[in-house]
């Protein structure tokens, strides 16, 4: 199969260079040059010539390269997906599939689901989650849109999930975004919770190894799991007390709250994240605590984004 992927970001070139990997025909675009050089570095045993890997001039060049039905797998930050999607919409046709990976809001989902379907074209809204692991570790994928467009491209999905990831479709329009950006509220909570305990563990008197604990905990007990693993990566690595604890927040988790709000369901937790997230922008106590440096860290650990120090 062929795919065109726009985006070559930190989760966007992992799936692509996966599918390389899975002996897939990729076409790439990316606006920064900079990361389409990093990109054919990372990927240099996949030569151009061999026609495994394309670098388009454009999205028209990426959109015109494929084969029908062409498949084209959006993966862009929120804010730039509306601006990529409206130029994709001007060279793909009836029976093309086009994907939205990233972190968008399900309204705008919704919305761009039917605009696209009034021309034919299968979209897809998938929420994908994992962090930057799962390149190697396969990618979980939460699927809303065009049924059949999912059927479709099940066999890429399949890739994309080895070896131990996965992927589900839960409905038409936002449903696959819907469920992400819950997700993600989720992990909010979970996040702030794991580091405001080892917080109270660093300040006890018992001069605890925070290191040890983490470690510990990783063997069965009921707080193992995906974040504890990511909280021993950033203790091991040593340097959280250099970090300053501004934490940032993508949306999702106001996103999350503002829909419990309208369906009238408490989640008193996660808006007490969300705002916690707010205060370390502007409140010195805050982003000089440990449980703020640990959140900052986690982020990292998990997603590759930036810290301060």
């Amino acid at each position: 199969m062929q795919i065109g992927f726009i985006g070559l970001g930190k989760m966007g070139a992992r799936m692509a260079g996966k599918l390389l990997r899975e002996d897939y025909k990729v076409c790439v675009w990316n606006r920064s040059k900079d990361a389409v050089e990093e990109f054919k570095i990372q990927n240099s045993k996949f030569k151009i010539e061999s026609q495994k890997l394309k670098i388009a001039a454009s999205i028209e060049d990426l959109v015109r390269s494929l084969d029908k039905p062409r498949i084209v797998w959006v993966m862009v930050p929120n804010v730039a997906v509306e601006e990529i999607l409206t130029e994709v919409r001007k060279f793909v046709g009836e029976g093309d599939i086009v994907i939205d990976g990233g972190n968008s809001n399900y309204r705008d989902t919704e919305r761009r689901f039917k605009e696209f379907e009034k021309g034919g074209v299968r979209f897809l809204g998938i929420g994908v989650s994992g962090g930057i692991i799962s390149g190697d570790k396969g990618f979980p994928m939460m699927v809303g849109g065009s049924r059949s467009g999912y059927e479709y491209i099940k066999p890429i999905l399949d890739s994309l999930a080895k070896p131990g990831g996965g992927h589900e479709y839960f409905g038409t329009g936002g449903a696959g975004h819907f469920i992400k950006m819950v997700h993600n509220g989720i992990e909010y909570g979970l996040m702030q919770s794991l580091a405001e305990g080892f917080e109270v563990l660093e300040k006890s008197k018992y001069k605890l190894d925070l290191l040890k604990i983490a470690k510990l905990f990783q063997k069965g007990t009921i707080v193992s799991g995906f974040l504890l693993d990511r909280l021993k990566d950033a203790l091991e690595r040593g340097d959280y007390k250099e970090i300053v604890g501004e934490i940032e927040a993508s949306g999702e988790g106001e996103w999350t709250v503002e829909t419990a709000k309208e369906e009238n369901v408490d989640v008193e937790i996660i808006e007490r994240s969300l705002e916690y997230r707010r205060r370390s922008k502007t409140d010195e106590k805050v982003k000089s605590s440990t449980t703020a440096k640990l959140i900052s860290a986690l982020r990292r650990e998990f997603g590759g984004h930036q810290v301060k120090k």
